[in-house]
């Protein structure tokens, strides 16, 4: 069949990518290796990578819809504008072609056109210095969302733990018991067994150039065997292979071995959906084969003979799990072929069936020094963490503990689900894992099924839900009414395929949290992709996948990211805010003025336009992020009371001052229409007079000329809206608690100080060449401190407002629960209701899918890459056959 009828996660150890550094290449024997092209150019997942920066995904965020919704309101200001102009002028008699001149310029007053770059401002700033602390991105977008980030999911090893792993010691069985601890810190050498040459020879391990390469823990556990490794050469033509196969033998300081060599003849390579790999060995000198399988403790049970597996397996797992340890189980079994070649026809399910089980493999896994700080600054910050990994749910358990992700004193509930068997159906059980002394006289973690009980007080207290990814796959198909209850206060999911780890990440997201996902591995890209916020640790497989890389492998760029993108999305409300506000105190200048065909001069328009507002866009944006997490998020959305109030109350406050202005200037005793004669003119004022486009006649009338710029309106009106923009953009500018204060923005805070001054310099300035280039008319002392002192009265109550009222958190808060406003994010309507139930959380109990109570839930479409023995698959009956290969 063609190539394009199949997955590439069928072919995925067979497949290339651009990039790939191939280390060693040993033919088969039966010609040269050749390789196929696949794919070219953006085909290949390199031009995928770079198609998703050229072309990223939609993002779902509201607040690019609101901004969209805020344009068009505007817009519609400006129609009401100029179909104003329209009117005044024609009302005026004035051309058709300069009246449409004038309506449209009031139009595109109101709608600047730099609206829609203000939502990138800020990412622009947050992006250079999320690169200074070797934070990349190739989604820029997805920084603003990190501004609503409220839960963060963390893969456990190379993410909260550290990448390597050191070894502890093993556990041999013997005659279906486990034998005492060899303990690798005491020095001494693995004494030669079983375990040992499975330890030895089970891994993927290659030499190339004298030098070990491969898997870091399977480079551990073979350095803990003191063995060494040989290529295949004439010495050992006695196995019948060629020069392509490994030969592994006892080294100087290994203990003594009755076997001279042993060679891996195949490998059945570890999937993380399968849990396992396996080799098939030969020993030298012998002519049977033997099939060595390590792999997770409760998978590579199900493939033992269960004569061979110990009665306390079950507990001596938990026992070193609770502390912490990784622990790997080893098994083999003798393989009856008599030819070489029949190993090239070997199935898998045939050599990883009927094993022996050997022991355990303990290895200790330290957290990061890092991982306790960042967990504990996000928990302040009120940011829900969540732990979601392919290891043991006792380790991922006892790792939640002592980094403190779930805190002392709080409650950890196991939740165990079972698929149907026969007559049974789908059954989930509650269980809480108490903690009580263990042999090592400290609180470890344990699991009492038998007597468990909530105490006093508890159901009111913290609790943690804890499960397995078999558990959560039987509850998203057949309790999927419940999955939203325990996602809410889940904060353990262990033993996760990758399908699973996409799955529960999206579930999260219909429950309205936004999701960050960190994590250092293959098995994490898919979940990585899609997070709202993918981080990888790793520059690897997982960097492709993720929106934001660290070079930087611990979690402390989590933070960093939220605090950036909290910064970036101020920011960004910031700047929108000052270019909403800026329009619209054009806007009202510019209506005023038109009332008597006026408008405001060039220059005045120009420094306006360039002179702040384009600067203030430039460096309003460059306020670093404030060092500590606030415990609440900003606004996620434009059309959020605070905002609209914001923007409504400064509108109301511009109209008040402006309209006054324009009036009161009426009223003075030296104002007149026509001003070649004025009385407040400096004592040479000849030049000013060819520039005045009213003409004074004798009775003290005037007849308006459209066009007009010279007028005390205009001379009033420009200061009191310039010195506004200004201040709005201080107002605007907040720091605290999302970003530093306004004077650490030195440019920003230079430039507005700049601005006020030339301003006010202007204002107050008797240089008559100043007055013509700017188009204004001297006026009174008096007059100019008046419209002074309006503008810094506009400012205190403008300032008051918005930092006192408008972004006053308990005060909001206050203002729902009077009223009753209920959130729209189900995640807190679930809690809300969960809070209520005096049956939740259950303990000590175990649910039916048919009883009634959640119903019976199958999702066909949910993908599980985990496989199961066939043969203990055919032990469920015809039943159980069924529903297994309809989930699959």
């Amino acid at each position: 069949m063609a190539w394009k009828s199949y997955s590439l996660e069928d072919y995925r150890k067979h497949v290339l990518f651009c990039g790939t550094d191939v280390i060693q290449v040993k033919p088969s024997g039966q010609g040269p290796v050749r390789a196929v092209v696949l794919q070219t150019g953006y085909n290949t997942a390199k031009g995928d990578l770079v198609r998703s920066i050229l072309y990223p995904r939609p993002l779902n965020f509201k607040l690019y819809n609101d901004a969209f919704k805020f344009i068009v309101f505007l817009a519609c200001l400006g129609v009401v504008g100029f179909f104003y102009a329209l009117g005044v002028y024609m009302y005026h008699g004035t051309s058709s072609r300069y009246t449409t001149t004038m309506a449209l310029l009031l139009f595109t007053v109101t709608v600047p056109p730099v609206l829609p770059a203000a939502l990138t401002t800020g990412i622009v700033y947050a992006q250079r210095r999320l690169k200074k602390k070797k934070i990349f991105c190739i989604s820029p977008q997805r920084i603003n969302m990190c501004g609503q980030i409220n839960l963060v999911c963390f893969d456990k090893t190379g993410t909260l733990t550290e990448d390597g792993l050191d070894l502890w010691g093993t556990v041999p069985t013997v005659d279906n018991c486990f034998q005492e601890v060899h303990s690798f810190a005491s020095g001494k050498a693995l004494p030669w067994s079983p375990l040992c040459a499975a330890m030895a020879s089970c891994h993927s391990l290659i030499l190339l150039n004298g030098t070990i390469q491969g898997d870091p823990l399977d480079l551990k556990m073979f350095e803990g065997t003191a063995w060494i490794m040989e290529d295949c050469n004439a010495d050992y033509g006695k196995f019948g292979m060629s020069d392509s196969n490994i030969v592994i033998k006892p080294g100087p300081k290994a203990s003594w071995s009755p076997v001279e060599a042993i060679a891996i003849l195949r490998q059945f390579p570890f999937s993380s959906s399968l849990q396992r790999m396996s080799v098939v060995t030969q020993v030298s000198g012998e002519d049977h084969f033997h099939v060595y399988m390590k792999g997770a403790p409760e998978m590579l049970a199900k493939f033992c003979k269960p004569e061979t597996v110990p009665k306390d397996f079950p507990q001596k797992l938990k026992n070193y799990t609770v502390q912490g340890f990784r622990v790997i189980a080893l098994a083999c079994k003798d393989l009856k072929m008599e030819k070489l070649s029949e190993l090239q026809n070997l199935a898998r399910e045939k050599a990883e069936s009927e094993l022996t089980f050997l022991g355990l493999l303990i290895m200790e896994n330290r957290l990061k020094k890092e991982t306790k700080p960042v967990l504990k600054e996000l928990s302040e910050a009120r940011i829900r963490t969540v732990m979601i990994t392919g290891d043991n749910l006792q380790t991922a358990i006892t790792v939640a503990k002592n980094s403190e992700m779930i805190p002392r004193g709080s409650q950890v509930i196991l939740v165990e689900a079972n698929e149907p068997e026969d007559f049974v159906p789908a059954s989930v059980t509650w269980q809480l894992v108490e903690n009580q002394e263990n042999g090592l006289g400290k609180n470890e973690t344990y699991l009492n099924i038998g007597n468990s009980s909530v105490p006093d007080g508890a159901r009111g207290s913290c609790y943690h839900f804890a499960m397995s990814g078999k558990s959560y796959q039987v509850i998203f198909q057949h309790f999927n009414s419940l999955l939203p209850k325990i996602l809410v206060n889940g904060t353990i999911f262990a033993r996760m395929s990758p399908g699973q780890k996409s799955s529960l990440v999206e579930e999260f997201q219909k429950l309205n949290y936004y999701v960050a996902m960190c994590g250092d591995g293959a098995n994490d890209c898919g979940a990585l992709k899609m997070a709202h916020a993918g981080i990888s640790l790793s520059e690897q497989e997982a960097s492709v996948a993720s929106h934001f890389t660290s070079k930087i492998a611990n979690i402390e760029c989590v933070p960093q990211l939220i605090k950036e993108g909290r910064a970036a999305l101020v920011s960004s409300f910031g700047v929108f805010k000052y270019l909403t506000m800026y329009g619209i105190i054009q806007f009202i200048g510019t209506s005023l003025l038109y009332w008597q065909l006026q408008l405001f001069g060039n220059y005045q328009y120009l420094m306006q336009d360039v002179a702040i507002t384009l600067m203030v866009c430039l460096t309003m944006s460059s306020t670093h992020a404030y060092p500590k997490l606030a415990p609440y998020r900003p606004a996620g959305q434009l059309l959020s009371p605070p905002l609209l109030l914001s923007v409504f109350l400064n509108t109301c406050f511009t109209c008040i001052v402006q309209i006054c202005a324009f009036l009161y200037v009426k009223q003075q005793p030296w104002y007149c229409e026509v001003y070649r004669y004025s009385k407040c003119f400096l004592d040479n004022q000849s030049n000013f007079s060819t520039n005045v486009s009213l003409e004074r006649n004798g009775t003290g009338n005037a007849s308006l000329i459209p066009g007009s710029i010279l007028s005390f309106e205009s001379t009033t009106l420009w200061p009191i809206a310039t010195i506004n923009c200004i201040t709005v953009a201080f107002i605007f500018s907040k720091g605290k608690p999302f970003r530093k204060p306004i004077y650490t923005n030195y440019i920003f805070s230079f430039l507005l100080m700049s601005a006020l001054g030339l301003t006010v310099f202007i204002l107050f300035s008797d240089f008559q060449d100043i007055y013509r280039g700017m188009e204004l008319i001297p006026t009174l002392t008096s007059w100019r401190v008046s419209v002074l002192v309006v503008v810094l009265i506009q400012f205190c109550v403008a300032f008051f407002v918005e930092d006192v009222i408008l972004q006053n958190q308990k005060l909001w808060l206050w203002i729902k629960k009077e009223f009753g406003f209920s959130s729209k994010s189900q995640y807190k309507n679930w809690q809300k209701k969960l809070a209520e139930d005096s049956t939740w959380p259950p303990t000590h109990r175990t649910d039916y899918s048919g009883d009634g109570k959640n119903g019976f839930y199958i999702n066909l479409g949910y993908e599980d890459h985990e496989q199961i023995p066939r043969a203990k698959l055919e032990l469920g009956g015809q039943s159980t056959e069924q529903h297994f290969w309809t989930r699959l």
